[in-house]
């Protein structure tokens, strides 16, 4: 197990996303959007946020094992921020730049604490 879990936010775009969310169906990861329905719903123009919460072990699939769980706080189309689940390898998230000041994931940390979950935007957009 990972000794300390990095406690830093990485700014994705949308194609950055998805790539992130392909491979985690790839490889089977439970925590993950669709991708079609990240197609469908996601701002195409926008930055997305990914925040390393837990580190998650599949006994079973050591391969794949540890997974970082992240907090997701995804705009969507309305331009509204939502949040989800994405469960990323640790080589991918090291992958993505740090683009970040203190200033900034502060605010971004206090935005994914007030932001509606993904499955209550979507009741209340029916």
């Amino acid at each position: 197990m990972t000794a300390v879990l990095p406690r830093m936010i990485r700014a994705v775009d949308t194609d950055q996303l998805l790539l992130l969310e392909l491979e985690a169906a790839r490889l089977g990861f439970s925590q993950r959007l669709p991708a079609d329905w990240l197609r469908e719903h996601a701002q195409a123009a926008a930055v997305h946020y990914l925040f390393p919460a837990l580190e998650h072990w599949l006994s079973h699939r050591p391969e794949v094992s540890p997974q970082w769980r992240c907090e997701l706080l995804l705009t969507v189309r309305t331009g509204e921020e939502v949040l989800s689940l994405l469960d990323v390898r640790p080589a991918s998230f090291e992958e993505l730049a740090e683009m970040l000041d203190a200033t900034a994931k502060t605010d971004i940390a206090a935005r994914m604490r007030r932001a509606l979950s993904v499955r209550e935007w979507a009741e209340r957009e029916r």
